[in-house]
């Protein structure tokens, strides 16, 4: 019997509860090794994670098969981070087996629903970037693209959160104390990643010698698309040593120094994003890009070899692409790979990889662009630095054959910025080496054309497209709000699951009595579970039927939580000052986490607490207002609050946000939104209509003018009494009364300097939108249809659709199905 003879055989027994209960039970015993009687809640997992991991094998190494017996095009898609959560859910709905397993569960006197609790968040990434990249490899699976991530199986997450004492305190994340039933260990596969050493020349001929080096070993998890048996896979590296021990040294009585190499090479796939406040954490940092990288590529062209005898087809069968800055070394590595390993010219090497290769930016801040120092780089690579010197001089050098010796516009757009210490830009290497650049809304794509890349976009106006961000519908609705799926089934059937856009016709319904009812019932429902988790994690009592303000995401300046935070503040001392008023119950809603290293970010959360502290134990206050910080922001955490949310905070400053999928997620599940002209906000008022969203602040156009005029906050602070007494509040020690000058540094970077993100600009109009936002909340019925039409415009924000859009416009691969 040949595979796919034996894949459609076992697929038979998919939805046989009987043979999955003998299924479970023989992976409790003979994998787990333990019986019934004896076995955690933890074992079940395992063995129910394992019983449902065999239906996708088979799929998967079909689809492996097809992949190469069909020589497809395939797409590796390069990425610091893989932010897929939790995987037994996401694989039960991919298969339809949700009901059968609990059936089968029950049937073994097992709780399903305690068991896909206790399943840990794979800690694989930290916000925005990484979920987008898991949606992403989602999608390309269920549309049928040959897609193929590539990152960095990270022991700790970036870190899980605590509040201690009001403050955010990082403790480790090792998300793998159980295990990871769901990764598949490839000790076969290691290859050899160098660091360090020097260059020897002889002619053209560069060879980098007397490296120190670490071994990169492959992890590989099954990524399902769902309603096909397509199924890629997600490969993750760890860094092992070349040598376990030093045995001398350990029979020397040296036993630490005896395994201080091991330790010293592993700490590359150690910690997500180590703390790069120190040289040394940027060094590890620089390290890890590498190591992902370098183990990536090398795996890509022995992927490519197995089919092809030269490099000529290339471009034909391999898309690279780059998710941010972070895989951009994976540009000087192929060219490293080409010339020096495979011994192709220089020139016709380079041909390739700008072919090869496409970028995505996801931010416009120049901070935030990827820089690295070229003395660092000559340090650890020192072969890719003069990798990158050869590129930039050929670069240079057609600019001025095209363009003459203009010397501003080559110091402009130069890849090695000289002004003081010597860095490289690694956007500006990513644009130049790729045919595509990319940004993730048009809005975002407009300005990055105009901004960071204005120079490139006028030298190759082609080359730049936008592809505006995308949520599975899988993860964020079928999954995560399981009643609303169900209800949008009744009316519309289940194909929205792959067809987002027949939402749509959910505006049939916004006067349907029962739809509707039922519709509230759903909302409510996810709110009395938010509810349940706050009480028992945090023991604060939430009313459901209060309006739930939802801020859930990166703690960050641009981002704007401390806006927020100000209207809290304004709107508590509002409600102390006329207790009578006919007050909106509100549940203001926080989560997300600082970079350790952020002490502004940190101040914030700080503030957050002590501010929730003060609202929530006054006794004038009620059930008026209430404000929770709930921990460890993540995932799983994120399908338990979006469903409950009724209004999503979307307020970063107008020109900072790229686009945000938070914001999507949270209109998808039924919340409005209220927020600036940024990012995709613009394209989600173009899809639900300007009267069901709330906007407000300084638009793209007036934050330019403000910040190229005179901006003197200090006089919006002395002008408005209510944003003085605000400030006043937090400056002298209201919701810090053992130390009255804690949040000073926060007084004063909005009065005294400069207000860089514009909260104050934008005050006014956010206290003014809220009260509209309390106007249409007092109005249920109202607030409702609003809420659906949401649902219903969310049709063009799958990432479905951005994924077949790449696959069209960038990547060029049509999607394949196995043979």
């Amino acid at each position: 019997m040949d595979l796919k003879q034996f894949s459609r055989q076992y697929d038979h027994l998919l939805h046989d509860v009987s043979a999955l209960k003998r299924a479970i039970c023989n992976k409790l015993v003979y994998q787990i090794a333990k019986n019934p009687e004896s076995a955690r809640s933890e074992d079940w997992l395992h063995a129910v994670s394992y019983a449902v991991r065999d239906h996708l094998v088979g799929r998967w190494m079909e689809t492996i098969g097809s992949d190469y017996e069909q020589d497809v095009k395939r797409v590796f898609y390069l990425s610091m981070e893989f932010l897929i959560g939790r995987t037994f859910s996401n694989a039960m709905l991919a298969l339809d087996l949700m009901p059968t397993v609990r059936q089968a569960l029950h049937e073994l006197d097992v709780d399903l629903d305690e068991l896909l609790n206790l399943e840990p968040d794979a800690a694989l990434g930290n916000g925005g970037l990484g979920r987008l990249a898991a949606c992403f490899l989602d999608s390309m699976a269920t549309q049928g693209v040959a897609g193929f991530g590539y990152g960095i199986r990270y022991d700790y997450g970036m870190f899980r959160q605590r509040i201690v004492d009001g403050q955010q305190v990082e403790v480790p994340d090792y998300w793998m104390t159980h295990g990871n039933p769901w990764e598949f260990q490839r000790p076969e596969i290691r290859v050899l990643v160098r660091y360090g050493g020097r260059l020897e020349e002889d002619g053209k001929t560069v060879r980098w010698v007397d490296t120190e080096d670490v071994l990169a070993m492959a992890y590989d998890q099954i990524i399902p698309g769902y309603g096909t048996k397509v199924t890629n896979t997600l490969r993750l590296w760890s860094a092992k040593a070349t040598e376990e021990i030093d045995l001398s040294a350990f029979n020397r009585g040296n036993y630490f120094g005896a395994v201080e190499t091991k330790n010293h090479s592993e700490n590359v796939s150690r910690v997500l994003y180590p703390d790069d406040s120190t040289l040394l954490g940027r060094e590890l940092r620089l390290r890890q890009e590498y190591f992902f990288v370098s183990a990536s590529l090398q795996d890509i062209v022995r992927r490519y070899q197995v089919n092809h005898q030269d490099f000529d087809a290339l471009p034909d069968k391999v898309s690279i692409h780059l998710n941010d800055t972070h895989p951009v070394l994976a540009i000087p590595e192929l060219m490293r790979l080409l010339v020096d390993e495979h011994k192709l010219d220089w020139k016709y090497a380079w041909s390739l990889c700008r072919r090869v290769f496409s970028y995505t930016n996801h931010t416009l801040m120049q901070e935030a662009l990827e820089t690295w120092p070229v003395s660092m780089l000559g340090r650890v690579l020192p072969r890719h630095l003069r990798i990158i010197f050869d590129i930039n001089a050929d670069f240079l050098e057609s600019i001025a054959a095209r363009h003459g010796h203009d010397t501003d516009l080559m110091r402009r757009v130069s890849l090695v910025d000289e002004g003081g210490e010597r860095y490289v830009r690694m956007a500006y290497l990513a644009v130049v080496a790729s045919h595509s650049v990319n940004g993730v809304s048009a809005l975002h794509s407009e300005l990055m054309k105009t901004s960071i890349f204005r120079d490139f976009a006028r030298l190759w106006p082609e080359r730049f497209n936008n592809k505006t961000n995308g949520v599975t519908p899988r993860r964020w609705l079928a999954q995560a709000n399981p009643g609303l799926a169900a209800l949008i089934d009744e009316r519309l059937g289940p194909d929205w699951r792959r067809q987002l856009e027949l939402l749509h016709g959910l505006r049939d319904y916004e006067h349907d009595s029962c739809f509707m009812a039922s519709f509230r019932a759903i909302k409510r429902a996810n709110k009395e579970r938010l509810a349940a988790y706050v009480q028992k994690q945090l023991c604060i009592t939430l009313n459901p039927d209060a309006m739930f303000d939802v801020h859930v995401k990166r703690m960050h300046e641009y981002k704007r939580q401390l806006l927020n935070v100000l209207h809290v503040v304004t709107r508590y001392q509002a409600i102390l000052a006329n207790p009578g008023a006919d007050w909106v119950p509100r549940v203001v809603i926080f989560a997300g986490k600082s970079a350790s290293a952020y002490y502004f970010a940190k101040l914030v959360i700080r503030l957050i607490n002590d501010v929730a502290a003060t609202v929530n134990n006054d006794p004038r206050i009620g059930d008026r207002l209430k404000v929770v910080f709930i921990p460890n922001y993540r995932v799983s955490l994120a399908e338990l609050i979006i469903p409950a949310a009724d209004l999503s905070e979307q307020i970063s400053t107008a020109g900072t946000e790229a686009s945000g999928t938070g914001n999507m997620k949270l209109a998808l599940n039924g919340a409005l939104t209220i927020g600036t002209l940024d990012g995709a906000n613009v394209e989600i008022r173009e899809q639900v209509g300007a009267d069901n969203i709330f906007i407000f602040g300084n638009t793209i156009e007036q934050v330019a003018a403000i910040r190229a005029g005179a901006y003197r906050p200090r006089e919006i602070y002395e002008a408005d009494p209510r944003l003085k007494s605000t400030l006043d509040a937090i400056r002298d020690g209201l919701f810090s009364p053992q130390q009255p000058d804690r949040y000073r540094n926060i007084y004063d970077a909005l009065v005294n300097h400069g207000d860089h993100y514009l909260l104050l600009a934008d005050y006014a109009s956010y206290v003014a939108t809220q009260h509209e936002v309390d106007a249409v909340f007092r109005q249920p019925d109202e607030w409702s249809r609003r809420a659906l039409l949401n649902v219903a415009g969310m049709g063009v924000f799958s990432s479905d659709r951005t994924i077949l859009e790449y696959a069209r416009t960038i990547w060029n691969t049509p999607p394949a199905q196995p043979a």
